[in-house]
């Protein structure tokens, strides 16, 4: 088989090209071709075997010949194509990147609010494409951060549709219906000379029974086996002997620590911690009235096996170790003595988070929940008190997306973040009532910021249904940060501690702040001006109800 060197290239038979458009093609004539009339043939065959070295350097070297016909060969569209598409990414990501810069693009909610669902599967961090067959298009799109009066059209809307509506308390019996073992378990009275409600429970093991084997704060956690482990080796000889029975002191706490996330519950939890007579849970935030006692280990894993209230109280063993000591010292015996200690739980979720509600009761009225947290907290500690730090919801959520969201984080996706989630927020208003969106699961995860946490009122409403006013405390974060000793001292008097002295109040009041901001998120910087306005004015009428529940005019925010 003979070719024209100067037409084409031979190609080997291994080679993907089998043919060549040159040879073949209108232009060529073997007549007008010097080389095809006979003259300075060269011998190529298709093995290769044979192959004059001229013909073997004219080919390598006449690049011009063998490219021309790039577009024909299987390979150059391969080049071809992949150098196209990296253009094209550049091109786009060029695109995108100026846009970010010079217009923030809204992102329209692909979501419009619809049904509630009972599936467990849906939990906190679940990504928003997985949730597109629980909602249907959005009615509202907004475009581009400078469109603001698109973005008022929604929170006007939203501010017409709030109504505070007191939610009425369910009975007793109905909460014994929901929760039997938990009644079962809880006494109705309690130890009169100890401010925590205590009492004591027949313990039927022996020396050698672990009583904390089923813990599941034990078993799910490596953080707590070391606490465990000493409860271990203490808990035979904190153990009250009478007429051949074995007894162990239970208690709950005396005080909450209810909410909210990021305004300063680990700060007030840290400094109080330090006072001779308190004591916490041997964990500081156990989420069991919220999340444990429902199965909820971390919201994105789904559910396990529901925690009893024992693995609950097994938590503030530590303290009724202490508070058992000194209940049983002769002196107290004598006169009477009452314990002095006093036991609080820090679980900032406590206040807002009623998501599992919707997979464990029924008798739903508009979505909206029968049972609350705030009901049997009620039910076995009437006289319990509530302690609440609370912070411009503006900047609180601006904190939590910041310590909560994992990449990507800037000014820019905050905003875009907070126009998808009013979006979704005002379309479930549409069909739905205030509360029934406030404690729906789905929304909540929905939305890509928690915006329902920063409404604060809806839930102090909630929890003053079935607690008297002067059972809680609302703290603002605003004034600690300003006034450590003060904020410490309304708190020492609430809950009715002994006196420090100066050297021990110093202890506390001038420590440093716990969990601040980390230094990666202050290099962030604020969240954009738009977005201010756009929250202030989303907040402003829960600030200024919540203002007229407290009587104070500092819980509308208007300085920070």
């Amino acid at each position: 088989m003979r070719h024209c060197i100067n037409c084409c290239i031979h190609l080997l038979p291994n080679d993907l090209h089998r043919k060549c458009f040159r040879c073949r093609g209108p232009n060529h004539s073997n007549q007008k071709c010097p080389l095809c009339k006979g003259e300075n043939k060269v011998a190529s065959y298709q093995d290769s075997k044979q192959m004059k070295l001229f013909a073997v350097l004219e080919v390598r070297t006449d690049h011009s010949e063998s490219w021309n016909g790039l577009f024909c060969l299987k390979k150059g569209k391969l080049c071809s194509l992949i150098f196209g598409l990296i253009i094209m990414t550049l091109v786009m990501a060029s695109y995108v990147l100026t846009g970010a810069k010079h217009g923030l693009l809204l992102l329209p909610s692909p979501f419009h609010y619809g049904a509630f669902t009972s599936n467990p599967s849906l939990m906190d961090n679940e990504s928003l494409s997985d949730m597109k067959d629980h909602y249907q298009p959005s009615k509202i799109n907004v475009s581009y951060v400078k469109d603001y009066p698109s973005i008022k059209l929604i929170i006007d809307t939203i501010a017409s549709k709030i109504e505070f509506i007191t939610r009425q308390r369910p009975d007793l019996e109905e909460l014994r219906k929901q929760e039997p073992h938990m009644f079962s378990v809880i006494p109705n009275k309690f130890l009169p000379n100890s401010k925590n409600p205590c009492w004591y429970e027949e313990y039927r093991g022996n020396t050698t029974t672990d009583p904390y084997t089923t813990n599941s704060y034990a078993l799910y956690s490596k953080r707590f086996r070391t606490i465990f482990d000493y409860l271990r080796k203490v808990f035979w000889n904190h153990l009250y002997h009478y007429k051949d029975k074995h007894y162990r002191l239970r208690c709950l706490p005396h005080f909450y620590i209810i909410g909210q996330p990021k305004c300063g519950t680990t700060d007030l939890y840290d400094r109080l911690r330090l006072h001779p007579d308190v004591r916490f849970s041997a964990i500081k935030e156990p989420h069991w009235w919220t999340r444990k006692r429902f199965g909820i280990i971390r919201l994105r894993d789904g559910f396990h096996d529901r925690y009893p209230v024992e693995d609950y109280l097994d938590l503030f063993d530590l303290a009724a170790h202490q508070i058992q000591g000194v209940l049983q010292s002769q002196a107290a015996k004598e006169s009477g003595k009452t314990s002095r200690i006093v036991i609080g739980e820090a679980s900032a979720s406590t206040m807002w988070d009623n998501n599992a509600w919707i997979f464990f009761y029924d008798n739903s009225t508009n979505g909206e929940p029968p049972f609350l947290i705030q009901d049997f907290i009620h039910a076995f500690q009437p006289n319990a008190k509530l302690i609440i730090m609370l912070r411009d919801p503006v900047e609180r959520l601006y904190s939590d997306y910041l310590y909560f969201a994992s990449a990507n984080k800037s000014a820019e996706d905050f905003h875009e973040k907070v126009a998808e989630s009013l979006q979704l927020f005002e379309n479930c208003l549409l069909d739905y009532s205030l509360r029934a969106c406030v404690y729906n699961n789905t929304l909540n995860n929905a939305m890509p910021v928690r915006l329902q946490v920063g409404l604060y009122v809806v839930y102090l409403l909630d929890w003053l249904t079935v607690f008297d006013k002067d059972q809680i405390l609302v703290l603002r974060l605003e004034d600690h940060a300003s006034n450590v000793k003060y904020t410490m001292h309304m708190v020492f008097q609430f809950l009715d501690l002994g006196p420090l002295s100066e050297k021990q109040e110093a202890l506390i009041t001038k420590s440093p702040a716990s969990n601040t901001r980390r230094p990666e998120d202050r290099s962030l910087g604020p969240m954009l001006p738009t977005t201010k306005a756009i929250l202030r004015d989303f907040y402003r009428p829960f600030n200024t109800k919540l203002a007229q529940v407290l009587f104070d005019d500092a819980f509308l925010w208007k300085r920070t």
